[in-house]
C-alpha cells in the first residue's frame, strides 16, 4: 500500500477516535479505554480488507467481524457509521433509551453488527461456529474476531481456540487486543496472560505479534493472514496487537480507571481538539 493510502487510513482512524470520544462524552460514561485501543485494526478491516456492503449488511456471502470484547462497541459503531452502514447522527444516541446503539454490540439492533457480544469469552466461540458454518455452506469468506487480553482469562476462549485449530478453520482470523489492563487493574496482577503469542501458537494457531497502533505493521500482518487463509486448509490465524488502553485520549491513556470511565463532553471535545491539532502539525 502506498504512503497516500496510509495517510487516508490515519485520518480515518483519527475520525473513529474523535467520534467515539464525542459519543461517550455526550453520554457521560462509557468504555473508552478498550474502545480506543482497537481503532487501527477496525480502520484497516473496514476500509481496506473486509468484503462488506453497507447497502446489504445481511448479505450472506460477506466477511464478518465478531467483536468478542463487546464493550468496545462504541469504536465499532463509529467505524460502521463512517463506512456508511448508518447515519453519523445515530452516534449521539449511544446507550440512550430507544437507541439502536447499545453499550454492548447487538446484531438485532445495529446494521453491520454480525454477532451480539458482551459476555466475555462467548464471542470467539460464536466466531468459530460462524467459520465452520461458512465451510459447511460452501461460502468462501473470512470471519474475523477481536478478543481482549483480559478476556483471555476466560476458559471458554481456549476451548474455542482448541476447536478452531482442530477443525483447521483457516478462514478464521483473530486479533488479541493486548492493552495490558482489564476492569480491575493490570492483567499481570489480576491473572497473568503473557506470553499470549506463545499460548495461541501452542493451541495450534499461526501467530503474529505487532504494534497495534502501527498501521503498516497491522496491515502487513492481516495481509499475511489473509494469504494463508486462501489455502484449501490450514490453521486459523491470531494477530496479537500490543496496544495502549485509551490510546489518543490524553486523559484516559494509561489510566487504570479507563475501562468504564466517567467524563463529560467538554473533556471529550478538548481531547478531540488536541488530536486534530496534532494531525495538522504532522
Amino acid at each position: 500500500m502506498d504512503d497516500a493510502s496510509y495517510v487516508t487510513l490515519r485520518e480515518t482512524a483519527r475520525e473513529i477516535r474523535c467520534h467515539t470520544l464525542e459519543s461517550i462524552g455526550r453520554l457521560g460514561v462509557g468504555h473508552i479505554g478498550g474502545s480506543l485501543s482497537i481503532v487501527e485494526v477496525l480502520a484497516l478491516l473496514y476500509f481496506r480488507h473486509m468484503d462488506v456492503d453497507p447497502a446489504e449488511p445481511r448479505r450472506r456471502v460477506r466477511d464478518q467481524l465478531v467483536l468478542s470484547k463487546g464493550h468496545a462497541g462504541p469504536a465499532l459503531y463509529s467505524t460502521l457509521a463512517l463506512r456508511g452502514f448508518f447515519p453519523l447522527s445515530w452516534l449521539v444516541t449511544l446507550n440512550e433509551g430507544g437507541t439502536r446503539l447499545p453499550s454492548h454490540c447487538d446484531r438485532r439492533l445495529t446494521p453491520g453488527i454480525d454477532m451480539s457480544t458482551g459476555s466475555l469469552g462467548q464471542g470467539i466461540s460464536a466466531a468459530v461456529g460462524m467459520a465452520l458454518g461458512n465451510r459447511l455452506d460452501g461460502i468462501d469468506r473470512r470471519v474475523y474476531v477481536i478478543v481482549g487480553d483480559g478476556e483471555c482469562n476466560e476458559g471458554q476462549v481456549w476451548e474455542a481456540a482448541q476447536a478452531a485449530a482442530h477443525f483447521r478453520l483457516n478462514r478464521l482470523i483473530g486479533f488479541t487486543d493486548c492493552n495490558k489492563m482489564q476492569i480491575d487493574g493490570y492483567t499481570k496482577d489480576i491473572m497473568g496472560t503473557e506470553d499470549l503469542a506463545a499460548k495461541w501458537r501452542a493451541f495450534g494457531w499461526t501467530t503474529r505479534r505487532v504494534d497495534g497502533h502501527d498501521l503498516s505493521a497491522v496491515d502487513a500482518a492481516i495481509a499475511a493472514a489473509r494469504e494463508a487463509s486462501s489455502a484449501d486448509e490450514g490453521p486459523p490465524s491470531m494477530i496479537v496487537l500490543d496496544t495502549v488502553k485509551g490510546k489518543g485520549a490524553d486523559f484516559a491513556e494509561g489510566n487504570l480507571a479507563n475501562h468504564n470511565m466517567v467524563f463529560d463532553l467538554a473533556t471529550a471535545r478538548a481531547a478531540i481538539a488536541r488530536l486534530r491539532a496534532e494531525a495538522a502539525r504532522a
